[in-house]
Formats: C-alpha cells, sequence, structure tokens
C-alpha cells in the first residue's frame, strides 16, 4: 500500500527537516522529537548546494547541514541510525539522484541512488526539481524497488504537466498551497481551495504545504479539503534558534515536539470540522 496507509485513519502531519542539520547528533534527536509529537510520515531533506526552490530558512538549514558534512551517503547512515517506526520520504534535487555512485558495484543514478534508499529504510522521493516529463528512469527505480514517487503540484500547473505528474505520481500528492519559494506565512493562502480542487479525482491522498505555521493554519487547510498537512520552515525556525543559542538543545527538542503536537492536533480539529460541515449538507 506504500505512503498511502498513513492517511487511511485521518489527516497526516508530515514535517520536513534537513538531515544533518544543525549536526548530526542533534538532528537524529530533532526527528525523534518529531515522531513522539505526532509525525506521521518525515520528509528528511538531502541536502544540496543550490536549493533553488527553498526561501531563506530552509537555505541556510541546508548550509548548516553541509558545513556540518552531510552527503548522499552519510544521510543514508543517519537514516539508519534514526530510532523511529513512522515511513521517511527523502526531499531533495535530482543532481544528488542522478550523480549517486554505488561504490561497492559502480552502477550511478536513479537506480543506484534509490536501492540505497531502500536498504536503509527510505520508502519514497521528492524530488523538487524533476520534470514529470523526465522522470521515467527514476519511476522505474521506484518501482523496482517498492518506493513511493511524490510531486510537488504548483498553483500554475496545468494542462500536459499536470496529466503526467498523475501518471508518476505514488503515495500522496504534494500540493503548494501559494507561489513562491518555501517559508512560514502569517496566513493560509486562498489558492489551497483551487489547488486542490485541480488534483480533487487524483486517487492518491492529497497534501498540502508552504506556508503553514500554527495549529489553526493546519486545521483550515484540512477543513478546505486537505487529506494532510507539510510543515518545513516553521520547525526548521525552531532548529535555528537553536543553532543560534537561544535555547539550549534539549530545549530545542521539546519545542520542535510541542511544535509538532499543535500541527498534529489542528489538523484532526480540521478534520471533524470538515465531518461536521459534510453531515450539515
Amino acid at each position: 500500500m506504500g505512503l498511502e496507509r498513513v492517511f487511511a485513519d485521518g489527516p497526516a502531519f508530515v514535517p520536513y527537516v534537513a538531515a544533518g542539520d544543525p549536526s548530526y547528533e542533534e538532528s537524529l534527536e530533532y526527528v525523534e522529537a518529531l515522531e513522539r509529537g505526532g509525525a506521521d510520515v518525515i520528509e528528511l531533506g538531502l541536502p544540496f548546494s543550490e536549493p533553488i526552490a527553498e526561501g531563506s530558512t530552509i537555505q541556510e538549514a541546508v548550509v548548516r547541514s553541509l558545513e556540518a558534512g552531510m552527503t548522499p551517503d552519510r544521510y543514508f547512515e543517519f537514516v539508519e541510525d534514526l530510532d523511529v517506526d513512522v515511513p521517511l520520504v527523502c526531499m531533495t534535487y535530482y543532481n544528488l539522484v542522478a550523480q549517486y555512485t554505488n561504490d561497492e558495484t559502480g552502477e550511478r543514478g536513479p537506480r543506484a541512488f534509490a536501492e540505497r534508499a531502500a536498504e536503509v529504510g527510505i520508502e519514497g522521493f521528492v524530488v523538487v526539481d524533476l520534470p514529470a516529463e523526465e522522470a521515467g528512469p527514476l519511476r522505474e527505480a521506484c518501482d523496482e524497488f517498492g518506493l513511493d514517487l511524490v510531486f510537488i503540484i504548483a498553483p500554475t500547473t496545468k494542462g500536459d504537466r499536470l496529466e503526467q505528474m498523475r501518471e508518476h505520481v505514488s503515495g500522496y500528492v504534494y500540493v503548494q498551497a501559494r507561489l513562491g519559494v518555501t517559508g512560514a506565512r502569517e496566513d493560509v493562502s486562498d489558492q489551497t481551495e483551487e489547488s486542490l480542487a485541480r488534483v480533487a479525482d487524483w486517487d492518491v491522498p492529497k497534501a498540502v504545504g508552504f506556508g503553514i505555521k500554527t495549529g489553526e493554519h493546519a486545521e483550515r487547510i484540512v477543513a478546505a479539503g486537505a487529506d494532510g498537512i507539510i510543515v518545513g520552515s516553521a520547525l526548521v525556525d525552531i532548529i535555528a534558534a537553536g543553532a543560534d543559542g537561544e535555547y539550549p538543545f534539549t530545549e530545542t527538542a521539546q519545542r520542535l515536539e510541542s511544535k509538532a503536537r499543535e500541527l498534529k492536533e489542528g489538523a484532526l480539529a480540521g478534520a471533524e470540522k470538515r465531518a461536521a460541515t459534510e453531515q450539515s449538507d
């Protein structure tokens, strides 16, 4: 059933953090704190030196991770060292997938990357800059090793490109709530319902991301029809504050767990509100 299973019993909370930010050991604890707070799937960023789709918050997280020594091979070791029971999704850029080489076999490219990811327990990919029309090799590798391939649907994604994504997507679809780069916002985009409507008949769960910051935001997004919420910058902000010395490592983990719980509870409240509205109709 793949990643779709985590959406079966209610709205899923899908946090994002960059692996290794701000250090390997701290990051392990932060990911585990997110699970304790209610994460259903964790998008674990494999940092790339040119994160063009990211706002300043996640760009800075990528820099911290790279400076701390994160590489694709170190990333796979990181996944093996994690003590979590929820599915993990690798979020990265295609250059790292295409250039990856298995040192033991010498094989290079999407198949080698997918094989290694499956070995360590990754269940799917979000490849931010992979056009659907060029996704065939990675889709084939995912099929071979039982992995899902998640696509990001922007408010401007339409026509043939939207249909090509529909052909290749599995697990869930990442519905971008607004135009622009990632980053926490003070409001919820009014483009959310329109974006969800364009993929309403897709047979995969729809998770909405970009700009979700609070439990209230999560509630509104799920009430509007989302099957889950994806939150990155609001969590990375907490990690950044800890890295800057605003509070100690243990408090950073506690704050992440608390924010995760707030977001998960907001999503659940949104599902209740949507159910009540559907009953009244």
